[in-house]
């Protein structure tokens, strides 16, 4: 575990270099006067008398490296020294022993930490259904939120329950249930599509082309690695998208020559970080201990790598990760609203409209659930609703008795 550093800055103010997670970064905000300093990459906060004493209270848990001068200040805490993993981190941990997404892991541990916070430092042994239907309560009542929020909430309290604790919930009653609307997705037309794409460049033009022309979701179409295009069948292989599932989908030939060019670009990148002692990526699961020398083979390269490298916490090994997500959606929103469309689309629309256009081309709704991913044809009738929206092919009783302008 990295230590958490506090030292003495300069005016009054004290360096906090924190390791970061989403549970460390939403405490260190909780200190009045705290400030982030972008290019050293640290905090600084207020160096009251109580300070340092107040930091590791705060952070209880953690690995600590204090500076000298204010090792006095604080008692009864053991310095880098570790600590028993607190409840978080365990949480933490076996969502990682069963291999959950990261966005479902940090997803269970902020549910986690927001529902003890709320229980007023009772022990979490000693909660139950009670304190979980109140919370849950609460979510819809005075937080708002979408069902689905709330759904995911409770599977994250489940798990912590059931799966860290070892402790059987069973039904849990009174529960206010956030109402869960009928919503359609929002479709852009092949017009639009062309307009948007049309007000977009390079890298993240080609990736969107990818989400429209293949139906990928974006996370699964930033991870997609250079084994997975498959240039002589047409095709692209999806590695564990939504619920852990491998798929086939079309690959569109319209995104085929720019990829090529693309990929060559890539590879002299990779060419030249191989050159510097670098060119790893990440490897799923444990392939990295049974395959060592693969993180740094082409065919595992990321196909829209980040144009940086990052340290790898536990290795200390410096790697190529994919482009990160906000990059597309940044782009895609400004294109949008270069193209003049007012319609609240955003990356999954290409989606969406994939699927959309797919059943208006005549294909079948089997066929499109295959390529869509979806678990049951059920999840994509929704797109036959949306076909069905707009009076397609009902004459309007408006149009029927002479009310455009200048009729009498």
């Amino acid at each position: 575990m990295e230590p958490i550093r506090i030292m003495p800055g300069e005016n009054g103010r004290l360096i906090v270099r924190l390791p970061y997670s989403p549970e460390r970064l939403a405490k260190i905000k909780t200190i009045a006067g705290r400030r982030w300093h972008d290019q050293e990459k640290y905090w600084t906060v207020p160096n009251e008398a109580d300070m340092p004493a107040r930091l590791t209270d705060l952070f209880q848990g953690e690995v600590f490296k204090l500076a000298q001068a204010l090792q006095a200040s604080v008692k009864d805490v053991p310095v880098s020294a570790p600590r028993p993993a607190s409840l978080l981190d365990k949480v933490r941990l076996a969502a990682q022993a069963r291999h959950f997404s990261v966005s479902t892991e940090k997803a269970y541990v902020g549910w986690a930490a927001r529902f003890l916070d709320r229980q007023g430092g009772s022990p979490p042994e000693s909660l139950g259904e009670a304190e979980i239907a109140r919370f849950l309560s609460s979510l819809a009542t005075e937080g708002q939120v979408a069902a689905s929020t709330q759904n995911q909430a409770l599977n994250a309290l489940l798990f912590l329950f059931q799966e860290v604790l070892g402790k059987k919930i069973g039904f849990i009653e009174g529960v206010v249930r956030a109402k869960r609307p009928v919503v359609l997705p929002v479709v852009l037309s092949r017009e639009e599509v062309r307009a948007v794409l049309g007000k977009m460049s390079g890298t993240t033009r080609l990736m969107a082309t990818l989400l429209y022309g293949a139906g990928l979701r974006l996370q699964e179409c930033c991870n997609l690695r250079v084994k997975d295009l498959d240039f002589y069948q047409n095709q692209i292989v999806v590695r564990a998208g939504k619920g852990n599932k491998d798929r086939y989908t079309m690959f569109p030939e319209a995104a085929q020559g720019p990829l090529r060019l693309h990929l060559e670009a890539v590879q002299r990148q990779h060419q030249e970080d191989l050159s510097r002692g670098l060119g790893s990526v990440a490897m799923p699961n444990a392939l990295a201990r049974k395959y060592v020398t693969a993180s740094k083979e082409w065919g595992w390269q990321w196909v829209f790598p980040a144009t940086t490298h990052y340290t790898e916490q536990e290795t200390g090994s410096r790697r190529r990760h994919h482009l990160h997500e906000t990059v597309l959606q940044k782009a895609f929103k400004l294109a949008r609203i270069r193209s003049g469309i007012v319609k609240a689309a955003g990356c999954h629309t290409l989606r969406h409209s994939f699927a959309t256009h797919l059943l208006q081309d005549g294909y079948d709704i089997r066929t499109a659930q295959e390529l869509l991913g979806h678990s049951g044809v059920s999840t994509t009738m929704i797109y036959t609703h949306v076909l069905n929206k707009g009076g397609r092919g009902v004459k309007s009783p408006a149009d029927t008795i002479g009310l455009e302008e200048g009729a009498t």
